[in-house]
């Protein structure tokens, strides 16, 4: 029934500001608009809209990541934006943070946003 609709994808903040200078600047992300409610951007064919909240918990887990066609690549440039990329106890990660998952080929890397939103890119 909603495969065929574009997707929202919802993400918290507690400080609007420092999220757009983080999505729209480091990342590269496009502001379409920005209300008292969410930051609204737009990352290729996804509208991706930051949510101010009043408190926030950040997860253990990933919230939202990008695929992309070389994990390496993409994780030096973030790098040189100011990113750091998360170290996880167990898990076998090169000089760049970048995981390859056992017998499938398939490379992830971590990091956070400002309010320690996990986000992720993965690929080749």
């Amino acid at each position: 029934m909603l495969s065929s609709n574009n997707i929202t994808c919802m993400v918290p903040t507690r400080d609007s500001s420092k999220a757009k200078g983080f999505y729209e600047g480091v990342l590269g992300l496009t502001v379409e608009s920005e209300d008292q409610f969410a930051l609204v951007l737009r990352a290729k064919n996804l509208t991706v809209r930051v949510v101010k909240v009043a408190e926030l918990t950040p997860q253990p887990f990933t919230l939202l990541g990008w695929d992309v066609e070389n994990v390496a690549e993409s994780v030096s440039k973030l790098a040189g934006r100011g990113v750091v990329f998360e170290r996880f106890a167990g898990m076998e990660q090169d000089e760049l943070g970048i995981w390859t998952v056992p017998g499938a080929g398939h490379r992830v890397a971590w990091f956070k946003d400002p309010d320690g939103n996990l986000l992720s890119v993965s690929g080749a």
